[in-house]
């Protein structure tokens, strides 16, 4: 009886400790060096090999307001009708780091994402939506009163 319960036990502590360890994996693809680039191409280089932007207006919906009272809260939706859209991406040009985030989409997901970013200052967001080997985009000048990242 004992060998089993032991069996049992180390089973089920292994699998515990698979668990745990994860989440670490999740981490180990975090593009880091991207959301430290201080410019868009370098951003775009880092997280997608090139720079390369298809201007796509008809098909990329980027809803922001004209004016953010407070540039440390700047709503931002996403939308997209366009088919295999793997993965949205967010830029802001005069941020002092570029990149503001990345949400890579599950197959046959809707491209929707709707989030909330910081702006130092007036400038362009930039929405990059990545179909294949293709990164086609959007962008909204949006002012900022208020600016959102410390300065």
């Amino acid at each position: 009886m004992d060998g089993k319960r032991r069996l049992i036990l180390k089973g089920i502590l292994m699998s515990l400790g698979a668990a745990l360890l994860a989440p670490l994996r999740a981490f180990a693809a975090w593009p880091a060096t991207a959301f430290e680039a201080k410019k868009v191409p370098e951003a775009l280089n880092l997280l997608f090999g090139h720079s390369k932007l298809t201007t796509r207006d008809a098909d990329i919906t980027l809803t922001a307001p004209e004016l953010a009272e407070n540039g440390a809260v700047v709503p931002v939706t996403v939308s997209s009708t366009l088919d295999n859209v793997e993965s949205i991406t967010l830029l802001v040009d005069k941020n002092p780091n570029a990149l503001i985030a990345r949400f890579n989409l599950a197959p046959n997901t809707l491209p929707y994402i709707k989030t909330n970013i910081k702006m130092a200052e007036p400038s362009n967001i930039i929405a990059v939506l990545k179909v294949g080997d293709n990164l086609y985009s959007t962008s909204r000048r949006v002012k900022v009163s208020i600016s959102g990242c410390g300065n």
